[in-house]
Formats: structure tokens, sequence, C-alpha cells
């Protein structure tokens, strides 16, 4: 990953191959944000004409490059545009720029970022917006001749930020390389990465890091009863896993459970997707890779609570031995459900993990899933759906997602919707009306979770795998989504 450190060398006296500033839209034309003086100064008061003359407008998303002036030890200055100036600049305005420049720089050795970062706020945003828009996934690449991410970088700050400064970028580090261990798992191709695969890097990773990793095979979940995760994972030839994570801090006062869907490939089973639908399913894992993430970073930061990860891992494929629209799931716990279509699979598997989980007595549980393409229709592409158990315990983890600077929107558990999940021979139905799809999931979940417990579910399933053009600090392929937001509910519950 690319090197980032802080510095308060003046943006014209380091060296490097280029420096970034950040440039944004006045109400009279472009203006230069703060951290642009020193090179404003080298360009003798001529450096917001001269960008506007190469087009630049200081719209968000706006990269535009030119020669440093003379006497700069840089070879080029990148102008990033913030987007509107009035009111300042926000966190996000400040990732986002900064994952522009990051991406842009992609080829370059080293170079420096003068952008907006007086505050331990926005340095932090500067840090992390940078490192992910840095993220190239390239495991899988033979080719020659593409451009390598960015070497280092150097954030440059005031003097008096220096400590601050420092634990920031330290903090920003942290979440950048967890964020991109979720977006490499989710862009993991299936043929390598299954249930039993996700489960050893867990086992792996978990050691490095000084946490209780427990797996359970097929055999374990046959003699627990874990009917939800093999009914799922029966047809294929790459047999499930229900995997622990664990991390427990001394002077904890709270315990956190999250659970992660970790359908590794979903073909649909035998309600088999249709050609068009299938071909981004490697990420229907991402919750679970989320999940993992989080519960790493948590222990890596030294959060004052305990986090207990759930992965829910399966391979959802038709065969001779796959369960059948019609057949009985026994799930933990004892409850039955009819799956009326084997592809809505991924509730089947949080059931049983809820359940598990829910043994332990947490203050909270947390499920993240990519669940329903109805959640994508409601909120689009880059907002993640909330709902909870209680419409205090939602609110509170829309706002968490916002601190985080995560888009997501509170959606209602309707209860008029429970009855469409009747079954005339079983205790409900894995499928309910088709209206409302994502809420009925919702729903679904909520019948098994423990009584006072605090319970949310998070439904990713649209910002979880961008498949456009990368924006900001958004590659195509997996995001990372919902790490941020666990996180900062850890850290918060951590505070108290």
């Amino acid at each position: 990953m690319t090197a980032l450190s802080v510095s308060t060398s003046s943006a014209t006296a380091l060296r490097a191959d280029a420096v970034v500033i950040g440039v944004a839209k006045g109400p009279k034309g472009l203006v230069l944000a703060t951290g642009a003086e020193a090179v404003a100064e080298a360009f003798e008061g001529r450096l917001a004409d001269l960008l506007t003359t190469l087009g630049a407008t200081g719209a968000e998303g706006e990269a535009v490059k030119l020669p440093a002036p003379s006497g700069a030890k840089a070879g080029y200055v990148l102008a990033v545009g913030l987007g509107d100036a009035e009111g300042g600049f926000g966190a996000e305005a400040l990732r986002r720029a900064a994952g522009v420049a990051a991406r842009t720089l992609a080829g370059a050795k080293k170079a420096g970022l003068a952008l907006p970062a007086e505050s331990p706020e926005e340095v932090e945003a500067v840090a992390l917006g940078a490192l992910l828009g840095a993220y190239d996934f390239t495991a899988y690449r033979t080719a020659e001749g593409g451009k390598e991410p960015v070497g280092e970088l150097s954030l440059l700050t005031t003097r008096k930020a220096g400590k601050e400064a420092k634990a920031a970028v330290e903090r920003a580090t942290v979440l950048a390389e967890e964020m991109n261990r979720a977006r490499d798992l989710v862009n993991t191709p299936p043929n390598d990465l299954n249930p039993k695969s996700f489960a050893a890097i867990a086992q792996t990773v978990g050691k490095e890091h000084g946490l209780k990793v427990e797996v359970l095979d097929e055999k374990a979940l046959a003699k627990g009863g874990f009917g939800g995760i093999l009914g799922v994972g029966i047809g294929s030839a790459n047999p499930p896993r229900l995997v622990k994570v664990a991390y427990t801090h001394p002077k904890a006062k709270a315990t956190l459970a999250f659970i992660g869907k970790g359908i590794t490939y979903d073909s649909g089973g035998i309600s088999l997707k249709p050609a068009g639908h299938n071909e981004t399913m490697k990420c229907d894992m991402a919750g679970a890779a989320a999940v993992f993430a989080a519960v790493v970073a948590a222990k890596r930061l030294g959060l004052a609570v305990n986090v207990t990860g759930w992965l829910a891992l399966a391979e959802n494929m038709p065969s001779g031995s796959a369960t059948r629209p019609g057949d009985v799931l026994r799930m933990y716990g004892g409850k039955t459900v009819e799956v009326l279509n084997t592809d809505a699979e991924g509730r089947l598997v949080l059931a049983d993990a809820i359940v598990r989980a829910g043994e332990e007595g947490p203050d909270a549980i947390v499920d993240v899933a990519t669940l329903t393409g109805a959640m994508v229709l409601a909120l689009g592409n880059r907002t993640f759906g909330v709902m909870a158990g209680t419409d205090e315990y939602r609110e509170k983890l829309h706002a968490v997602a916002g601190r985080a600077g995560e888009q997501s929107w509170p959606m209602p558990l309707l209860p008029e919707l429970r009855k469409g999940l009747d079954s005339p021979v079983a205790d409900m139905a894995n499928m309910g009306e088709r209206m409302g799809g994502g809420l009925v999931a919702g729903v679904f979940l909520k019948e098994f979770v423990a009584d006072g417990i605090d319970w949310a579910h998070l439904d990713i399933a649209g910002p979880a795998f961008h498949e456009g053009a990368p924006y900001g600090y958004t590659p195509k392929g997996g995001t990372g989504s919902a790490v941020r937001t666990l996180v900062q509910l850890a850290a918060e519950t951590a505070q108290g």
C-alpha cells in the first residue's frame, strides 16, 4: 500500500514528483483552498488565473496539472476540485479530493498533499481519502506497462498540529488498510475465495493480530444444528463454514456482535439467477469482509470494547444435493423455515448466526449483508439501508454511519409485512410480499433476534460493489462499504 507520512515542509520546498493543492468554486470564480499559499506565492499571484485558463473550475472530481513554478522542488502542481467554497470543506469533500489526487498520481514515486489539513479531523480525512484512492487490485494481472499506485505521500500540515496530526494519520492508515483488506476479499474471484479459504485467511490474520478465531466446518455445523447455513451450502462442492473472530479488551464495559453475510458465490441455487445477474456475485460476501475488517481494525486501534465477528460463509450452487424450493430447514435454535426461493439465501445464513451470537449476550448485534436488490432499487448504488429492532437504535446507526462518512438511510420494519412470511407447513417462509422486499428481509431477520438485545441490519447491496468508473476515493469493484460504520460504532461504544 502507498506509504503516507506527515511533514511540516513548505509545499515548494518538498522534493517530490508533484505537489497537490485544493481549488474550489467561489462566487466570482476559482478560489484556492487553504494549503495552497506557498504555491500561489511562487506563482506570484497568477495561479488561480492560470488554472482557470487551463479549464479548472473547482468542481468536485476535477484534476488539473500544470508545471511547477520556478523555485519549487516538485515537478508539477496538481489542482483537485473541492466543490463549492461557501461554508468551508467538510471531511467527505476532503476525502474525495484526496482520493482523486491519489488516483491521478498513479505512476509517481512521491507527492506532497497541500490540501486543507489544519485540524486532526482534516488530517485524518485527507490521509484516509488518499490511501483509499491509491488502492488498485492487481493480484491477477500479468500484463506489464500499467502504472503502479503512487509510492509515497507526504501530508503537509502546520508545525503546531504535529503530534495530533501523526495520531490522525495512524488512525487513517489502520482504517484504510482494513477497508482495502475488505476490498481485496470482495475482488478475489470465487474459484480462489470459497468458505474454506476465507476461513483460513481469518485464522492467519487473526493469529497475526492476536484475535481468537474459531471455525465450525460442515461436520460441526451439522452437529450443532445450523440448518440455515447448511441448507444454503449443501449444493456446493465447497462446504460452508461459520467463523467466529473475537477481540476482547481488559477495560471493556460493552460487547458488540457483528454478523456478516458471506456467500462467496451466489448462483441463486435451484432458483438460478439469469444471465446478466450473476457475473458480479463474487461480491455477495461483502458483509462478511466488512465485519472481518472491522474486528481487525478495532483490535489494531485498541478500542476499549469487546467485538465479536461472525462470518456466515457458504457458496450457493445448484446441484442434485442442493436445497429445493419447498424444502423446510430447521434453523439453529429450532425455528423451521420453508424455502420458497433459494436465491433468498442470505437471510438463512444470517439467521443462524444471529441466534448463535445472541446466546453470548452481547449488548448489541449488527448484521451486514448484500441482501436484496430491492434495497438497491429503493436507495441506489451509493447508499445502504438501515433497519433495526427499535426506531431509536435505527436512528443511532444512521447517525453513526453519517459521522463515519458513509451514506445510509433509515428504513422501517413495517409490522404488516410479517403476515406475508407465514407458511402453511413451517414456522415461516423465507419469502414474503414482493413489494418492499428489502423491508421483508429485515422483518424475517428480526424474528431471530433474542429479546433484550439491540439489533440493526445494514443492507449494503448498493454500495458494496461499484461497477462504474472510479470516483473520489471509491474504486471499481469492492468498496469496503460498512467498515467505517462498524468501526465508528465500536469507537463510540468504547467511549461510552
